[in-house]
């Protein structure tokens, strides 16, 4: 098993149902366990300004799926929460992001991990430094204090 990650988030239709439905989906995939959930954090959008402020938060879990197949099962899961894709940093039911994945740093065309903005969204830094610690190491970066 694998530790990584998630970020959840959402700002349309009930958001608040929408993370914790979605932190509950991940829980109940096969080879996937939630192991800690932060609270749920208001945050104002960083795209378009005419939108909803969103619903935040930071799921560590443990999983024996491939990053690849991890980002693939979060995508079903933004599916079945009607996830449009279309303005960038628009409006969304629902979006669930691999922040981290072990300490592993990947580079693909569909995959980049660390996270590429985890460290400059305070939405994000936030609830990961709730569900670790001030010492936490984000690979690549250092200690998640230096971006707070």
């Amino acid at each position: 098993m694998e530790t990584a990650f998630i970020s959840l988030g959402s700002n349309l239709d009930h958001p608040i149902e929408h993370v914790l439905e979605a932190a509950s989906q991940m829980d109940n995939l096969e080879s996937t366990k939630v192991c800690n959930l932060s609270s749920l954090y208001k945050t104002i959008p960083i795209g378009p300004q005419n939108q909803n402020d969103y619903i935040n938060a930071v799921a560590i879990i443990e999983t024996n799926l491939t990053p690849t197949d991890l980002l693939s099962t979060l995508q079903g899961i933004e599916k079945k929460h009607r996830r449009k894709r279309g303005i960038k940093w628009g409006p969304r039911s629902l979006d669930l992001d691999i922040l981290l994945f072990g300490k592993l740093v990947l580079r693909t065309r569909d995959l980049i991990i660390p996270h590429r903005e985890l460290v400059k969204r305070e939405f994000v830094l936030i609830p990961l430094l709730e569900v670790t610690n001030h010492d936490f190491i984000i690979p690549n970066y250092g200690k998640i204090k230096k971006y707070l």
